[in-house]
């Protein structure tokens, strides 16, 4: 059984969205909350749900209210993948540790007969129409048979057939057990249900109870009607006086069914999380072919700009151009972090409707973040190893040893990955893609200024000496330049800008390049970190 106690909510502008709505919902009860646009159903719903605790009162669930499926109004459900694909992996995440592939399988058949979409298993979940999208999303939350199952208008957009198959299937789980919860705007809908709660305009509760109730309390033939009785102008207060007393939460009068015990086990494990979600992100990746030429032109471009830009020889030491070393290394760091930021940035952003689904169904924070870096972690690798062999083969980055080309590779992998994690994080900050595409030149732009090649370090004022502290960036430009032996270079070359540039630098590219490593680990955990409880937060 729910109770809902004196429940309000305010809008993010402080506007009141619910004002005291007090209802006893019934195990396995079938309650449609209906009103008008803007009255407030999803507010409520969310409320009880838990999405989005109320600002006053409180709800309460009295007894063991199994899983929770929650289907918001949105079909909100991976669009890549084949159904039956998209299924396995909820079920994966939703299904009790220990639980095996037959079990999975068995599972994934139920949901997919339940909803009619057998014969659309194969089908890639993206080429389904409206109303198979919508029985698709319902099909991930019946995967654990919730005790308590809470949809947001889930006959929106569905033709009169699809919809009342789609009630047929809501009425027998609420006669097995289920408490069903449901937002709607369809009269036929509410019509199949044991309940229903019907909001002002102004979001309070004008009644709860039977559909014969609520036509005889608004004094109509037909439940659409009573949306014409909520439209007229009168003033909220003014309800009782016209309709009668306040309708008191009253039980089903119908026995209510045993509620059905979730499946035995424990909650997914953080590791098995985590190996479950990179091998979807990765499924997902290989598959949007949009993504692979993006991920994969970028470093191109770079590469053949960096080829027109500089000639060769830079690094030759019986002739070398400081200038021109200095500015190689800074656009080698640059590109590094480049590549991570980009491919972080519209990582999280994308799919926050479906983070936030999942989250509710026990997805921790970490392992999600942690399964984004997984997957483009050896992708950035390859890109950078790339990036420094055509370089090399182009002679714009001198001879050396393995160990030397070693110790540029793990700086330029590190500072990939710390602008992974800071793409992540602005990801997980910001609300769509939109932004996040605004965010790159600002995030670009100060690692351009203030790491210390366009102006060195030490000849910077102070409020930029120390702002160039807070730039990755920075720390793999100078780990580069050891690596490469600049001082060395410039100090026994016979360019007349050696010396000058050299002092100019003072001792930036003297410090050992294990503690330029050991600052770019320190921004990626923070990043990654950061991006944890920004993710928990907002979910």
């Amino acid at each position: 059984m729910i109770e809902v106690v004196a429940v309000g909510q305010r809008a993010d502008g402080g506007r009141r969205t619910l004002r005291d709505v007090s209802l006893t919902i019934g195990t396995g009860q079938l309650v449609a909350i209906i009103g008008g646009s803007g009255a407030g159903k999803t507010t409520l719903l969310d409320a009880i749900a838990g999405v989005r605790p109320p600002a006053e009162g409180e709800v309460r669930y009295d007894g063991d209210r199994g899983a929770l499926g929650y289907v918001p109004q949105d079909d909100i459900v991976h669009l890549e993948m084949p159904l039956r694909r998209t299924l396995r992996y909820a079920a994966g995440l939703r299904l009790p540790a220990g639980t095996g592939a037959r079990e999975i399988d068995r599972a994934v058949d139920a949901a997919l007969e339940a909803l009619a979409l057998t014969g659309l298993a194969g089908q890639r979940v993206g080429s389904l129409s409206g109303g198979e999208r919508k029985r698709a999303s319902i099909a991930v939350e019946l995967l654990t048979r919730p005790g308590t199952f809470f949809l947001d208008e889930p006959t929106s957009g569905l033709d009169p057939a699809t919809a009342a198959d789609l009630m047929r299937l809501l009425r027998g789980l609420a006669n097995s057990g289920t408490t069903v919860v449901l937002t709607t705007h369809h009269a036929p809908d509410a019509a199949v249900c044991d309940r229903l709660a019907v909001l002002t305009p102004d979001g309070a509760l004008a009644f709860f109870g039977s559909p014969d109730e609520a036509r005889a309390r608004f004094r109509v033939d037909a439940i659409e009607d009573i949306y014409l009785r909520l439209g007229e102008a009168e003033a909220p207060q003014d309800w009782d006086r016209r309709f009668g007393g306040a309708s008191a939460a009253v039980p089903s009068s119908r026995p209510a069914a045993e509620p059905q015990a979730p499946p035995p086990g424990r909650p997914v494990g953080a590791v098995r999380q985590w190996l479950l979600l990179t091998r979807r992100n990765l499924d997902l990746l290989t598959r949007n072919r949009l993504t692979l030429a993006v991920l994969a032109g970028s470093p191109v471009m770079v590469l053949v700009m960096f080829a027109v830009l500089f000639r060769p020889g830079a690094f030759s030491p019986q002739a070398p151009s400081p200038s021109a070393t200095v500015m190689i290394l800074f656009w080698i760091a640059f590109g590094g972090f480049f590549f991570g930021l980009t491919y972080g940035l519209l990582q999280i952003c994308t799919e926050l409707p479906v983070l936030r689904r999942e989250r509710l169904a026990g997805l921790r924070a970490g392992p999600y973040v942690l399964a984004k870096a997984a997957v483009l972690l050896p992708l950035l690798a390859v890109v950078d190893a790339l990036m420094l062999g055509v370089l090399r083969a182009l002679e714009r980055l001198p001879r050396a040893d393995w160990g030397t080309y070693g110790g540029l590779f793990v700086t330029l992998l590190l500072c990939s990955v710390a602008a992974l994690a800071l793409g992540l994080l602005v990801s997980a900050a910001v609300t769509d893609p939109a932004q996040a595409t605004m965010a790159l030149p600002m995030l670009c732009f100060p690692q351009v200024l203030f790491v210390g090649a366009i102006l060195p370090v030490p000849v910077m004022a102070a409020p930029g000496r120390w702002l160039s502290y807070a730039m990755s960036n920075r720390w793999a430009f100078e780990a580069l330049g050891h690596s490469l032996g600049v001082e060395r270079l410039w100090a026994a070359g016979g360019s007349p800008l050696g010396p000058p540039l050299l002092a100019s630098y003072g001792g930036t590219f003297s410090r050992a390049v294990g503690v330029d490593w050991a600052l770019l680990g320190g921004f990626t955990v923070f990043f990654l970190a950061a991006t944890c409880l920004v993710v928990a937060r907002r979910t």
